[in-house]
């Protein structure tokens, strides 16, 4: 698996659209409620409530979309055909150490038509690794005891 960001997507301006807002600059909490849809780059996420909390200096630290189902998706490299997507009933991006959690009907489709699906999958967008299994200690409307995958085979040049 490709990176889930374009190199300039976290230099880009954040926007944000939602029926209604509660900020709490002191705590540095914003919470987005009714349809959230949210854009930094070719990086959105959608969902029901979306809660961003910052960092003592005031960066993004994480932010938090549940839905039903929430989704998220993100252009891996700019010669891609499409993002990377995710859904979940909870996504969680931690921007400070670039890992994307998604929990509760978590599901995956890559650019080039690959998927997987489990009750947790865990992405680090800068080791590119993913974890995919069990949501121990969380609460899921499906259990799922296995994790599924499907793997397209790659087209060969002619």
């Amino acid at each position: 698996m490709s990176a889930w960001a374009l190199p300039n997507d976290s230099q880009q301006p954040i926007h944000i659209s939602a029926d209604d807002a509660q900020l709490d600059d002191k705590q540095g909490v914003a919470t987005y409620t009714g349809g959230v849809i949210i854009t930094q780059g070719s990086m959105k996420i959608t969902g029901n409530t979306v809660t961003l909390t910052r960092t003592q200096a005031g960066d993004i630290d994480v932010v938090t979309s549940v839905g039903n189902l929430a989704y998220f998706e993100q252009k891996q490299k700019a010669e891609d055909p499409g993002p990377m997507k995710g859904y979940g009933k909870t996504i969680q991006y931690h921007a400070q150490q670039n890992r994307i959690v998604l929990i509760d009907q978590a599901k995956v489709l890559s650019a080039d038509g690959n998927s997987t699906e489990g009750e947790k999958i865990v992405y680090n967008t800068q080791t590119q690794v993913a974890q995919a299994g069990r949501a121990n200690g969380n609460k899921v409307t499906a259990p799922r005891p296995r994790i599924d995958m499907v793997i397209q085979p790659k087209k060969k040049a002619e």
